[in-house]
């Protein structure tokens, strides 16, 4: 039996009766398969994922978890079941290409997600943070924030089931190399890794979970699952070239390649 937290957080993770539903949670069901373990899932907020697993109440987190150094220095990361572009919820259509287009705009994300930092470097940026996300998309909607940062999926999915909330998805230009050298923050501004997250005890489980994700990136399993929720395999399946040095030394080998279409 595996101990699973979630959020409500669809199209990443809900629980529908005892069923767990969405991209990450049917990763995790193809990856418990091979494995001939069984799924407990139990809801939580984003940050019962992270501590339930820290505590070890829980064996697994899921859910469009960002990799950092700062969370894999207390758990596990598994490698990335997918690469998350730099997406953004705007506002009616107005258009925000760079980093600098934020200067100075009230901009919004979920308390303890990667975007926090990011947000609080940019110049005069007001961060508005918010338990969930629909606190977000709420005051996208009623134009107190112009633009929130969230995963992806979750803004393409919301925009569809809402188009009444009179917001538009639009995909930041990633900061440059020396951009991030300057303000490390900006790094969460570029695509980053996703990963499930598992206790620091567990490091088999960690390791056979990372084989299965690799398998599933080899027989086109994660391609269909990606292309099944709205996204490109192409943006959410290839990494991009600072990734494996991230990791390199630090909860990997140095050899290490994130998988890859």
């Amino acid at each position: 039996m595996l101990k699973v937290a979630v959020q409500p957080y669809m199209p990443y993770t809900a629980v529908r009766g005892q069923d767990l539903v969405g991209i990450d949670s049917e990763i995790l069901q193809a990856v418990a398969k091979k494995l001939n373990l069984k799924l407990e899932p139990q809801v939580t907020d984003f940050s019962g994922m992270l501590g339930n697993v820290q505590a070890r109440r829980v064996d697994i987190s899921i859910g469009g978890i960002a990799w950092s150094k700062e969370r894999q220095a207390q758990g596990l990361f598994t490698d990335p079941p997918y690469y998350s572009p730099p997406a953004m919820a705007v506002h009616g259509d107005k258009q925000y290409a760079t980093v600098a287009n934020l200067e100075g705009l009230p901009l919004g994300t979920v308390t303890g997600y990667v975007w926090v930092k990011s947000i609080e470097a940019i110049p005069g940026a007001k961060l508005h943070a918010y338990p969930d996300a629909q606190g977000v998309f709420n005051d996208l909607s009623a134009g107190r924030i112009q633009v929130g940062f969230l995963d992806p999926l979750l803004i393409i999915y919301t925009q569809q089931k809402r188009p009444d909330m009179r917001f538009s998805t639009r995909y930041l230009t990633a900061p440059t190399d020396d951009e991030v050298k300057k303000q490390a923050a900006y790094e969460y501004l570029r695509p980053y890794m996703t990963s499930f997250y598992i206790p620091k005890e567990e490091p088999k489980l960690e390791q056979a979970v990372s084989q299965a994700i690799r398998g599933m990136y080899a027989n086109g399993e994660m391609a269909a699952l990606i292309k099944k929720y709205g996204g490109d395999a192409q943006q959410f399946l290839k990494p991009s070239p600072w990734m494996a040095q991230q990791r390199r030394g630090v909860d990997r080998p140095a050899g290490w390649q994130p998988p890859s279409l």
